[in-house]
């Protein structure tokens, strides 16, 4: 039997930046609708689960297609790391077969995603033969500095600047998604683990909303992105 991907997506209830940020109005529609639509359009994820401590959250989420999962409290907390969360997951979801199957792991935050991208990432994960993967986009950080004790220090030989065109590209976390088998994190309890491999995504694609002034932001990229029209 082949392998099943399960995508579990982590929506709590409480939040700091935004209140009831997994359900603030993105036109016309709660953030995790697009989360959840974009899982459910995918055709490589056999099952889009909600993970929630929030009662208005799992009724939302289930109206929408996906299945759900009440999350306990400490799995739910400030002090909560995902990881917990998603082992908890696991282990209530009756369909997993963890010797074999593969999670797809969203961030509510993070929407603005290509109508492809879960698809793609998925068909790298298999072909490279991967354990897990993280999305990122490719940033130039060379020029940076740092601040100690309010003086601030360069972190490249100011005498020295190179050129742009000769600055080595980094690839930064975005936070969007994670891909991983189900055997590897359960036995290393980390998201990523084993062969590790990247799916790039355009910077702009990469967005998070955090707080109250990022939904301007949003609703600015999100205008020039036909999926949210």
């Amino acid at each position: 039997m082949k392998s099943k991907i399960h995508s579990i997506i982590l929506a709590r209830g409480g939040s700091k930046g935004i209140k009831n940020k997994n359900l603030v109005n993105i036109n016309n529609k709660p953030l995790i609708f697009w989360t959840i639509f974009q899982c459910l359009n995918s055709k490589k994820i056999d099952e889009v689960w909600v993970s929630s401590d929030n009662d208005k959250i799992l009724s939302i989420s289930k109206k929408i297609g996906a299945k759900i999962i009440k999350r306990p409290q400490k799995f739910s907390n400030d002090k909560a790391t995902s990881e917990s969360a998603w082992f908890h997951a696991i282990n209530n979801i009756k369909s997993i077969d963890t010797k074999k199957d593969i999670v797809v792991a969203p961030q509510v935050t993070s929407p603005l995603r290509k109508d492809n991208d879960f698809d793609k990432a998925i068909n790298e994960f298999k072909n490279k033969k991967l354990d897990s993967l993280f999305s990122g986009f490719f940033f130039e950080t060379f020029f940076s500095w740092k601040n100690k004790n309010q003086k601030f220090i360069p972190k490249y030989n100011l005498k020295k600047r190179p050129q742009r065109q000769k600055i080595y590209k980094n690839i930064i976390e975005n936070g969007s998604f994670y891909i991983f088998k189900i055997d590897g994190f359960l036995k290393y309890k980390n998201r990523l683990f084993g062969k590790i491999g990247c799916h790039i995504m355009k910077k702009e694609n990469s967005f998070q909303i955090d707080e109250k002034e990022d939904l301007k932001l949003f609703k600015f990229l999100s205008n020039k992105n036909e999926f949210f029209k």
